[in-house]
């Protein structure tokens, strides 16, 4: 039933029958789960514009542990600092994963360390790999060739998309050194180059089109 409800929602979109919302996920241990404010009503007005989705023009906030969070076809993670999964947690997220969900983790610095044994909790028998350039999330409307753009700085690591793959299927895509939300956010937070900020919608516009087709 869960796994219908999700494609229901994936079908709804795809029909325009009504905007379908997308959310971010609310987590326990501390870390700043509310971080890059303005970052999906911008994605989300990007994607509207771009890749004719029918996307609410705000997003929900949706508690890691909730029954609601089979509501959502599309859930995005962000923060820098510590997370903490409890067992119900870990159960939900995981039944939402394998029923046709799909999670966007983006680090905005300072979140890998927690993500990753965090993660292996939710998925002990899996683990995270770089997912290749060639992978369809890199082109569905825009093509990267070289993978994820770089929109800030930090240590000067190279962007990596991370994956964890259940069944066949890319269940979690796991953005590191890219800080893709920071793009997204409004040009007057980060004051980032137009020509930036729009390589990092466009790189969410192409996460948003494949989390939207991969349960299919």
């Amino acid at each position: 039933m869960r796994n219908l409800t999700i494609l229901l929602l994936v079908a709804s979109l795809a029909s325009f029958a009504q905007p379908v919302k997308i959310a971010k996920l609310k987590y326990d241990g501390g870390g700043d789960w509310y971080a890059n404010k303005t970052a999906l009503p911008n994605l989300i007005e990007f994607c509207n514009q771009q890749i004719n989705t029918n996307l609410a023009i705000s997003e929900d906030v949706v508690d890691v542990g909730s029954p609601d969070l089979f509501l959502y076809p599309y859930i995005y993670m962000t923060g820098h600092g510590n997370v903490v999964l409890n067992n119900a947690q870990v159960e939900n997220l995981r039944n939402y994963l394998t029923s046709g969900g799909f999670l966007h983790i983006d680090d905005n610095y300072g979140l890998d360390q927690f993500v990753r044994s965090e993660m292996k909790k939710v998925f002990p028998e899996l683990e995270f790999v770089e997912i290749p350039f060639d992978h369809s999330i890199y082109h569905q409307k825009f093509d990267f060739e070289n993978g994820l753009p770089k929109i800030h700085q930090h240590d000067g690591k190279p962007p990596k998309g991370f994956g964890l793959i259940y069944e066949e299927r890319l269940v979690c895509f796991y953005t590191y050194e890219s800080d893709l939300g920071n793009g997204w956010e409004d040009q007057s937070v980060y004051n980032d180059p137009q020509e930036t900020r729009i390589e990092a919608l466009k790189m969410g516009a192409n996460i948003i089109s494949y989390a939207f087709t991969s349960a299919l």
